[in-house]
């Protein structure tokens, strides 16, 4: 599903130049989940960045599902992430103006979804996610992992191909992490492919391959387990 070939990313001013990426060349397989890790700094969110197609790189090749993308302009970026690419963050990225409800089903408006199909989509995954009692409220009269199951339903509801995660468990305590995280194995044994960046080692252990990054470059690759091997833990 993703294929990198000897990526680098710079980023200039008019002062300084500085290499976030050097020579990444990375394949990951549909229905993989991988974790990638690494110290602050060392271009984590970058590659995760031109692996979500929110940015190119400066130099190198990317395929995701057989078609280049690393040098596409932005609007076509933008049209292959809809519906294709689900995002969870450590922050949740909830919209304080809108219930859980109106979250959930924004993808879907995006994707111009009929409002008989959206209603129906977000309810199944509420209730999936175990969190349709509280589909009225709001982002802030939900618990931190209330809130981090609401944005895996928005990530997975348009039913993408791949969801990338980035720190999902970082603001939550571990009953709460533990949860996400099998909720993150469950969409994964049913096919859905997983990019993770953390720094957790626990949350690794359930990546079928764990790919360490240092200074803008892979400098191991640790294989846990074979894909259709993965258990809840």
């Amino acid at each position: 599903m993703i294929k990198t070939e000897k990526l680098k990313k710079v980023f200039r001013t008019e002062e300084i130049e500085t290499s976030a990426l050097n020579s990444v060349s990375l394949h990951i397989e549909k229905g993989e989940f991988v974790a990638i890790m690494g110290p602050s700094g060392c271009g984590k969110s970058t590659l995760m960045n031109i692996i979500g197609l929110l940015d190119n790189p400066t130099e190198g090749t990317y395929h995701f599902d057989s078609v280049e993308v690393g040098s596409m302009k932005e609007k076509n970026r933008t049209q292959l992430r809809k519906g294709n690419i689900g995002f969870v963050f450590q922050s949740f990225n909830l919209i304080d103006e809108l219930n859980v409800f109106e979250n959930v089903e924004l993808p879907l408006i995006y994707l111009k979804y009929k409002a008989k199909e959206r209603k129906a989509m977000v309810e199944k995954v509420l209730e999936r996610m175990k969190i349709g009692h509280r589909c009225k409220h709001f982002p802030q009269q939900l618990s931190g992992g209330q809130q981090q199951r609401v944005a895996i339903a928005r990530a997975v509801v348009a039913n993408p191909k791949l969801i990338l995660a980035d720190e999902p468990t970082g603001n939550l305590d571990s009953k709460n992490g533990l949860e996400v995280m099998n909720l993150l194995t469950e969409l994964n044994r049913e096919g859905t492919t997983i990019v993770m960046v953390t720094h957790s080692h626990r949350d690794a252990e359930y990546a079928h391959r764990v790919i360490n990054l240092f200074d803008g470059e892979i400098i191991t690759e640790e294989k846990k387990k074979e894909i259709g091997e993965m258990s809840m833990m």
